[in-house]
């Protein structure tokens, strides 16, 4: 999972991934072109972009749900990895190209894809959180148990 900082990078770049177009951009060094399921062109049709690291050059994610998927494998179908990962993804359940969408459809999906974001971002802090409590009660257990 990505960082918190991470997350809101991509969330700021991905307010215009709305368009297939600025989506497929992204796919420059994507290592799979041709004769496979996966290519930029099907990746960016599933709303993926692509967010290669030094360790992770595959690693696509979907602009809208935040979904992250590495490891892709030349017979990977992007649409159906997505479905099967994020049912409830409203970009694919819209079925609609980004520019035939009304005002109001698109501020409606807009406000949607920042909860996602805002939801992910407290599941970071939340485990953030959680890891330093534990850290915590460590420590002062340890200092009890060494008293006399």
């Amino acid at each position: 999972m990505a960082s918190l900082g991470v997350l809101k990078k991509r969330v700021d770049l991905f307010y215009h991934m709305y368009s297939q177009e600025a989506r497929e951009q992204t796919f420059v060094d994507w290592p799979f072109r041709e004769d496979c399921m996966c290519t930029p062109g099907k990746m960016a049709s599933a709303g993926f972009v692509h967010c290669p690291s030094q360790n992770e050059p595959d690693v696509a994610c979907c602009f809208y749900c935040l979904l992250e998927l590495e490891e892709w494998e030349p017979h990977d179908n992007p649409r159906v990895e997505h479905i099967k990962r994020s049912p409830n993804c409203r970009f694919l359940i819209m079925g609609k190209d980004f520019l035939k969408l009304t005002l109001g459809e698109f501020l409606h999906m807009e406000e949607d894809r920042l909860k996602i974001y805002l939801k992910k971002a407290c599941h970071i802090k939340m485990a953030d959180f959680q890891e330093e409590i534990e850290r915590t009660l460590g420590i002062l257990k340890s200092m009890f148990d060494s008293k006399p």
